[in-house]
């Protein structure tokens, strides 16, 4: 998708939404993306992989806005994953090959992934994942013991289970954040 192209989908995508975005003009948002290089390669990717990126809040301390996966269910193109690249080794020596890892695609599209606080924070914007579901960050601690978390919204509430880090479902993904 050329730039162009790009940022005709995420103005109309915000214009449709402005719910998402109490306070925030499109001029601003237009002038952050283009003022940081950074912004539009990743929010191509995001595009591509299915998110729907919009903007959902401002960083009050350091004006960043905040880009999120607002595609109605998990990203298609980031269904399939294990949590980290531990569980996906873990499934590889078993001869089970998923579509890699939640953790490692992140980092290549160049994104964070939600954490439990932003997850729950996307819900108040719109209804999320009703029909699948999505990793989320995982404290340390609950990793070193084999398990990672992941999200959904079923019956108008936001539910937050574990797994083990190897697990992977069609129906499961990651959603992602980008500070512009």
């Amino acid at each position: 998708m050329a730039q162009d192209e790009l940022l005709i989908a995420l103005k109309k995508r915000f214009l449709a939404h402005l719910d998402r975005h109490p306070g925030i003009v499109w001029d601003d948002v237009e002038a952050r993306i283009t003022q940081h290089e950074h912004a539009l390669p990743v929010l191509t990717v995001m595009e591509a992989t299915g998110g729907e990126p919009d903007v959902v809040d401002r960083d009050e301390a350091t004006g960043a806005l905040l880009f999120f996966d607002c595609s109605p269910e998990s990203p298609q193109g980031r269904r399939n994953t294990c949590y980290d690249s531990e569980g996906e080794l873990a499934r590889n020596k078993k001869g089970v090959y998923p579509a890699g890892n939640a953790l490692d695609q992140a980092r290549e599209i160049g994104i964070e992934l939600l954490d439990e606080e932003a997850y729950r924070f996307l819900q108040t914007r719109g209804s999320f994942d009703q029909k699948t579901s999505s990793w989320l960050k995982t404290p340390e601690k609950i990793r070193k013991l084999g398990g990672a978390l992941f999200a959904d919204r079923r019956y108008e509430h936001v539910f937050v289970y574990h797994n083990s880090a190897p697990s992977f479902y069609s129906s499961r993904g990651f959603r992602g954040l980008l500070r512009v």
